[in-house]
C-alpha cells in the first residue's frame, strides 16, 4: 500500500515542477514583452504600443491622470510624440509574479522619461505596477499605475 502513496507524491511534485517551469516561461515572456514595449515607445510606434495592450486597458499616469481604452491611449501617445519629438520612456521591471490560478500576472519596477525642451533637458521617473492578462496565449497589459517620484530640469511641472 505504500507504493501508491509514493507514486501519488511523485506525480504531485512533478505537476508542481511543471507549473513552476511554466511560471518561469511566462515571467520571461512578460519580461521580453516589456522590453519590446520599451522599444516601441523609443521608436514612437503607436501601433506597436497598442499590440501590448488589452482591449480594456486602463492607466493612471504619473501625475494621476486616468484613461481607459486602447483608442484613448493611442491618441495620448500620438499627441505626446507630436509635442515631444525626442521623448523616451523606459520601464524597468524588478518583480514579475504569475498567478498559479488565474491567467494574470503582476509586474512592478521603476520608470524613467527623458526629453529636451527649448529650456533644456527634463528627466522624470518613479515607480510603476502593471497587471498582465493572458489572452489567447499572449500576455497583454490590462492596467498600469505610474507614480512620479522625481523630476529634474527647468520645465518640470
Amino acid at each position: 500500500m505504500k507504493q501508491p502513496v509514493i507514486v501519488t507524491v511523485i506525480a504531485i511534485l512533478s505537476c508542481c515542477a511543471c507549473a513552476e517551469g511554466q511560471d518561469e516561461q511566462d515571467v520571461e515572456r512578460i519580461r521580453a514583452a516589456r522590453a519590446d514595449y520599451n522599444v516601441a515607445i523609443a521608436d514612437h510606434d503607436v501601433e506597436r504600443i497598442l499590440d501590448f495592450l488589452d482591449e480594456d486597458y486602463q492607466i493612471t499616469a504619473s501625475l494621476g491622470q486616468m484613461s481607459s481604452g486602447r483608442g484613448n491611449e493611442a491618441e495620448i501617445w500620438r499627441e505626446l510624440f507630436a509635442s515631444r519629438r525626442d521623448v523616451v520612456y523606459v520601464r524597468s521591471p524588478e518583480n514579475i509574479r504569475v498567478s498559479d490560478r488565474y491567467p494574470l500576472a503582476s509586474e512592478s519596477g521603476n520608470w524613467e522619461g527623458r526629453w529636451i525642451t527649448e529650456n533644456g533637458a527634463v528627466q522624470t521617473g518613479g515607480s510603476y505596477s502593471a497587471m498582465w492578462r493572458k489572452v489567447d496565449g499572449k500576455w497583454k497589459v490590462r492596467s498600469e499605475l505610474f507614480v512620479a517620484l522625481y523630476c529634474e530640469g527647468v520645465d518640470c511641472p
